[in-house]
């Protein structure tokens, strides 16, 4: 072989080589990134400047308004601030929109908001329509009573009615444990936690029934929670079952926040 022959076959191979070696070292952003590097649905939110979450407004150490000052406190408005911070680089840039059981769903359907965090239980039957994360907080369904009303646990429900928050699995915990307890119940449905209060008050029910956690928030002198746990519920942020990027980006800091004790701190702080 002449030395131009042979020349040219180590040129070619050094073409082919070289193009080996940048196709093998090239990396490529991620088609959802966004210049930040934030997923795509995440930096959606940036850009726009503002966090939107659905939040309870009358559930104590939870999601509560302050009418006075117009301003939120409770264990996932703080949740809710972390995630604006971790967009935005600050904890402020988050909007709160009032929700009950009721409507937290249409108002995360309609995109409303971003996300729910509100109590919302994860459930089997909710994760054909939503994305949720991992629970940020367990407790179980309870019993709100009178003192003075004769009951101390479910087994002395025979004929009593339970009030019940609209949409709510509470409904379906009670139903099962009067059953198993042998005892007939009947149930009121109410679209607020102050106005299954009121009605025990008045005596338009016999048991306030919901988490147990938020049933504290409803203590007075003259109620009582019984010893009754129903039902565990985990609660986890929910997303709409479309924002598969989002709910990963939300997943991974609820996780980041339960190893590293973070929010167990902020369970703490709210007596949770």
């Amino acid at each position: 072989m002449s030395c131009k022959k042979i020349a040219a076959l180590l040129l070619a191979l050094a073409m082919i080589f070289a193009l080996a070696a940048c196709g093998g070292t090239k990396t490529e952003e991620p088609a959802s990134a966004g210049e930040s590097g934030l997923p795509a649905q995440v930096q959606a939110i940036k850009d726009r400047g503002t966090l939107k979450i659905g939040c309870k407004e009358d559930v104590p150490n939870f999601g509560e308004l302050d009418t006075a000052t117009g301003t939120y406190k409770g264990l996932e408005i703080e949740i809710a601030k972390l995630l604006a911070k971790e967009i935005f680089g600050d904890s402020s840039k988050v909007s709160f929109q009032g929700v009950t059981a009721k409507t937290r769903g249409p108002l995360l359907d309609n995109s409303d908001v971003d996300m729910i965090i509100a109590t919302f239980t994860i459930t089997e039957e909710r994760k054909l329509t939503y994305n949720f994360s991992d629970p940020y907080y367990q407790d179980a369904v309870g019993m709100l009573v009178k003192k003075d009303g004769g009951i101390a646990s479910i087994a002395d429900c025979d004929g009593k009615v339970i009030g019940v928050a609209q949409s709510a699995t509470s409904r379906d915990a009670l139903q099962a444990a009067a059953d198993e307890a042998g005892v007939s119940v009947s149930f009121s449905e109410f679209g607020t936690y102050p106005e299954i209060q009121a009605a025990l008050f008045a005596g338009n029910v016999d048991v306030f029934s919901v988490d147990r956690s938020i049933l504290r928030g409803y203590l007075t002198d003259d109620l009582m929670l019984t010893d009754d746990k129903f039902s565990p519920q985990d609660y986890g942020v929910a997303t709409k079952f479309e924002n598969k990027e989002l709910a990963d980006w939300v997943n991974e800091k609820i996780n980041g926040w339960l190893a590293d004790g973070t929010i167990a701190q902020l369970v703490a702080d709210f007596n949770l």
